[in-house]
């Protein structure tokens, strides 16, 4: 096997990040197989991992990963096996397809269009010939790499289901040839709401720490940087400023969420001199512009809560009053899993911990069961209300679902501290 050099491994690591969801739609335009383009860029990651520390990092990475992954792509398309398994004309158009010269990225450049690659394929992804239920996750698996695992957590559904729903959203688009081409701005309105929520995907995966920590200092800048460009893109759409906002302000405080041994530091207890005053102007300027608009949506809202939480660093308390209103308005318009869970825990501030437990067993979703802030909320809850050996129970689920390290060294600390 290769020993590969650190600079070589981690450039092909960067690459894979930066530019995955770009080659992806390059591979796939001519085709529309966005599974068959994805097995391609695995192959020449794997190749370069391979080559790149033996004869050097290529000058143009991007187009190097491109040219290994069409001509996979090719091979494949050019196949006894396949040739057998599909009709003549689909494999004589595809290989016409991927014949052509190389794709430079550049050629997507023009002046309307989208400033990220990735945004582009977004809006594909939001096609409505895609079931509306799939389109946010796909776009997470497709354009920003995340894998079937980390969506199925975020979104508290099984992983094989998520797998199955992402299989049939791809076979769709192949069979029912949707164009892999960037949408007329006339059209974007439409998808939006789906491309916002998967940047909030984004966001949220990387804050929950679903694979581990060290996806935090790239997902959510990420994150950040699509709903800003997004919000200059449609001229200043309140929900994107809003989306935009939300992130700022939760950044703001992500330094302060660990100490210096990398132990987890709950909001409450945190050091008010370690958060980012400039995220936080930053956030409370793009907060300011989406309310001069009439309409109030779901970003907006979370925004303000998160504003709420960085207000403690000037009045030195939480108003939970002040929360607790915009939950319940966040819950009028979105009564998303989180934003319930978050409210119980926000009613046990005020009202103490049996009224937050009752909040937690009014919420109707079956698939709390399997959503570890409810599990962690509750086992807060119930230890406050000294109910120690249920605390004990709903801290063991809640380390089961727990794959961050920080989040479950936690855990495990109040566990112990039930006595």
């Amino acid at each position: 096997m290769v020993q590969l050099s650190s600079d070589a491994k981690g450039r092909a690591a960067q690459v894979a990040r930066t530019s995955y969801g770009r080659l992806i739609a390059l591979l796939a335009a001519p085709t529309r197989d966005i599974s068959a383009a994805e097995d391609a860029l695995s192959d020449a990651l794997e190749q370069a991992l391979v080559r790149w520390p033996q004869v050097g990092v290529p000058e143009n990475p991007e187009a190097w990963l491109l040219t290994v992954a069409r001509n996979r792509q090719r091979d494949r398309y050019k196949s006894a096996a396949y040739r057998t398994s599909v009709p003549l004309d689909d494999t004589l158009e595809h290989v016409a397809g991927l014949t052509g010269p190389l794709i430079e990225a550049d050629e997507w450049s023009d002046s309307d269009a989208i400033p990220d690659k990735r945004l582009a394929l977004m809006f594909v992804c939001a096609h409505p010939a895609i079931d509306p239920t799939v389109r946010a996750p796909l776009m997470l698996q497709t354009v920003l790499g995340f894998s079937t695992d980390q969506i199925a957590q975020a979104f508290a559904i099984p992983a094989p289901t998520m797998a199955q729903r992402l299989v049939r959203a791809k076979r769709r688009i192949r069979d029912t040839g949707v164009p892999f081409v960037i949408p007329e701005r006339s059209t974007m309105p439409g998808r939006l709401t789906d491309v916002l929520e998967a940047i909030y995907g984004t966001y949220a995966i990387d804050w929950q720490g679903i694979e581990g920590t060290h996806e935090r200092d790239s997902m959510s800048g990420e994150a950040l940087y699509l709903a800003e460009t997004l919000a200059e893109l449609t001229d200043g759409e309140p929900e994107a400023l809003g989306l935009a906002a939300l992130i700022c302000l939760s950044l703001a405080r992500v330094t302060a969420r660990t100490d210096a041994a990398g132990r987890l530091i709950p909001l409450p207890e945190q050091d008010m001199s370690r958060w980012d005053t400039q995220l936080i102007a930053r956030g409370e300027a793009l907060l300011m512009r989406s309310h001069r608009q009439a309409n109030i949506g779901r970003f907006q809202l979370e925004a303000a809560i998160q504003s709420a939480h960085c207000a403690r660093r000037v009045t030195g308390a939480t108003d939970w009053s002040a929360v607790r209103r915009l939950y319940d308005a966040l819950i009028t318009l979105a009564p998303t899993l989180g934003a319930l869970v978050s409210r119980a825990a926000v009613i046990g501030e005020i009202d103490g911990p049996d009224a937050g437990i009752a909040a937690l067993d009014e919420i109707d979703e079956p698939a709390v069961a399997r959503f570890q802030p409810a599990w962690a909320t509750r086992a807060h809850l119930l230890a406050r209300a000294e109910h120690p050996t249920a605390a004990a129970a709903a801290y063991e689920r809640a380390i089961s679902l727990t794959t961050d390290a920080a989040a479950r060294d936690y855990l495990r600390t109040a566990l112990s501290e039930l006595g």
